[in-house]
């Protein structure tokens, strides 16, 4: 049945594209129009108050006939009032008839002035008074009664997105003197009183009552604004604990100018699962594919307090990996959040090399590789300026060997964060904005960790666009471990600094870079392994252009490096790349080459695909 129907469907999309073919030959057929004397704009709204040419005899004839009113009206409407029309018509007994059309447009009639006057409360709305300031008509622009009519219903549809919904106007008029080719413009607008949002109520939804009205974004009694209704459609849809949302101003049931709020919701499913599938195909110390499973599970209310879980289990060759989440809502349920993690991690870092005497150079022969295992609690807070501001108290035990000597250390770590976006809008490409990271860690003997340390990251990102089709992305990553030298082996690698990969320097391997040792094994093999350092410094310049709003090239220069104090070796990186701008988000391809040859790395280049905002 399926195949039948899409047969009919086929057979009958072909008919209608020969049958518009056929109509549209025929209509060429009939009549061939010749317009002289106009252009630009003038001549496009002409065509437009003509129409479609005829398809036959009937409609020819009267084509012709409305010819000159068409055009006059076509010359009013963008402010020329004595224009005149020479038509000539070229009538063969067989053929195509021809309509030449010699218009002269005459003079412009020009705005003399333009009154705009606002009563009621109206007059004092600061978004109003903004979109007021931005009309760019002015006394001596030429009249054009499209954008006076788009004047009108701008007003007008801001004044009942700002809640006065009473508005009127009082008079709305273009004067025209044809004598003196001048027009004076008059829209006298009341607004009446401004409508309050009044009590909002929620049908559907399984949550505690007070945890739902700590949604609401707004006061009651606030000003009504159609961006107020947004916002807490948008407060509901972040929060993830329903699958449908409606938010519905009941202005016919408005008291008082108090216009009441309903919300229908209806919750997700209690659980879901995702699966994804992928594959890292070669790196710079390895030449394999090596495929990734991930498999994740969400329960996103688990009670009517609004508490909720994700739990994630990632399969690779030697790199499985285990992190539950339990996220309880404090004072706000996306404001104010308190999670708690456990995972078993296993992950490498770096690469081991041996020497080879005969070809007299190192060869890889595997990586660095650590078993964490890690329980956490986190406070998260949005606080009123934007940042985003946490902190932690986080436990780790880490099992790794290094240079042929295990160690397994123990870390209490206390950590606090603070970070901010801002963007130009709320799209997954934004046009421009920034991000700021600041974070401080800090271990100590006696309160229950191996070492001392104290761990200090920064991080920046910045985009702006130029003339529309020219963008720049950069980024900073700062980093620094405090502690003693003898300290330094019974730091984890989880906690050490690497560089590489897509977000770090594109051409090389995820966290390949970084300070090495050598050492010599116990089977009498001169062996180097890197094993991250204490300081890390990464920068990125990267220039897009859009070839179309959804296709976009870009270049790239990535440097720095994770450094030690007696190693210092900067690394850089160029290449190109193509994105394209997804409904999901950007997805972007790069091709990354690395300039040099390291002590550890050949000169490489590697291709990187990632997808999702910049910000």
């Amino acid at each position: 049945m399926h195949i039948r129907t899409l047969g009919l469907w086929s057979i009958s999309l072909s008919f209608i594209v020969s049958l518009l073919c056929s109509f549209s030959a025929h209509a060429d057929d009939w009549l061939t129009l010749n317009i002289q004397g106009v252009s630009g704009e003038l001549d496009r709204n002409i065509r437009a108050h003509l129409g479609q040419l005829p398809s036959s005899k009937v409609q020819r004839r009267a084509y012709i006939f409305n010819a000159e009113d068409n055009i006059s009206a076509a010359l009013h409407s963008l402010g020329y009032y004595h224009g005149q029309v020479e038509r000539e018509v070229l009538s063969p007994e067989e053929g195509t008839w021809t309509l030449k059309l010699t218009i002269k447009p005459g003079p412009p009639t020009i705005i003399e002035w333009v009154d705009i006057n606002l009563d009621g409360e109206i007059l004092h709305d600061p978004v109003v008074l903004d979109w007021l300031n931005s009309l760019t008509i002015r006394p001596g622009d030429i009249l054009n009664d499209g954008i006076y009519e788009q004047i009108k219903s701008q007003l007008v549809t801001l004044a009942l997105a700002r809640g006065y919904f009473d508005g009127k106007y009082i008079k709305s008029v273009i004067t025209v003197n044809r004598d003196m080719n001048t027009a004076r413009i008059t829209l006298n607008y009341d607004s009446g009183q401004r409508y309050l949002i009044g009590d909002v109520s929620f049908e559907g939804q399984t949550l505690n009552s007070d945890l739902m009205q700590s949604l609401i974004p707004f006061k009651i009694d606030s000003p009504y604004s159609t961006a107020n209704i947004a916002s807490l459609n948008r407060e509901l849809l972040d929060t993830g604990y329903f699958s449908n949302i409606k938010v519905l101003p009941l202005v016919d049931k408005s008291v008082d100018f108090y216009v009441p709020i309903k919300v229908e919701v209806s919750p997700k499913p209690s659980h879901s699962i995702e699966l994804g599938l992928g594959a890292d195909i070669g790196n710079t110390t390895e030449k394999t594919l090596e495929p990734r499973v991930r498999l994740t599970w969400r329960t996103p209310q688990i009670n009517r307090f609004g508490q909720s879980q994700e739990t994630s289990l990632e399969w690779a060759p030697d790199k499985p990996k285990f992190l539950t989440t339990y996220t309880i809502p404090l004072t706000h349920p996306l404001d104010d959040q308190l999670k708690i993690r456990l995972g078993i991690l296993r992950d490498k870092y770096g690469v081991t090399q041996v020497y080879d005497p005969n070809d007299k150079k190192f060869k890889n022969t595997g990586e660095l590789e650590a078993n964490k295992f890690l329980v956490g609690v986190i406070r998260q807070q949005k606080l009123d300026n934007n940042w985003l501001l946490s902190y932690s108290l986080e436990g780790i035990r880490e099992h790794y060997t290094q240079s042929e000597i295990d160690y397994d250390p123990t870390f209490v770590l206390f950590g606090a964060s603070m970070s901010k976006t801002v963007r130009s809008d709320n799209s997954l490409d934004p046009k421009s904005g920034y991000f700021q990271h600041y974070s401080v860690e800090y271990a100590n003997p006696s309160l229950g960790s191996s070492v001392r340390l104290t761990r200090i990251q920064t991080k920046y990102k910045w985009i702006d666009t130029f003339f529309e089709k020219h963008r720049i992305v950069t980024r900073l990553d700062l980093g620094i471990n405090l502690a003693t030298e003898e300290d330094l082996a019974f730091i984890p690698p989880s906690l050490r600094y690497f560089a590489g990969g897509d977000q770090s320097i594109r051409g090389y391997s995820y966290q390949e870079l970084g300070p090495y040792l050598d050492y010599t094994s116990a089977s009498g093999e001169l062996t180097r392994q890197v094993v991250g350092g204490r300081y890390l410094m990464v920068g990125s310049l990267e220039y897009q252009y859009y070839l179309t709003p959804t296709w976009r090239v870009a270049a790239f220069v990535d440097a720095g490096n994770a450094f030690d104090v007696n190693q210092i070796e900067p690394i850089v990186s160029v290449g190109p790349g193509i994105h394209w701008i997804s409904p999901i988000g950007p997805i972007k391809l790069d091709l990354g080459v690395g300039l040099k040859e390291t002590d550890t790395v050949d000169r490489p280049w590697r291709i990187h695909l990632t997808m999702g905002s910049e910000l």
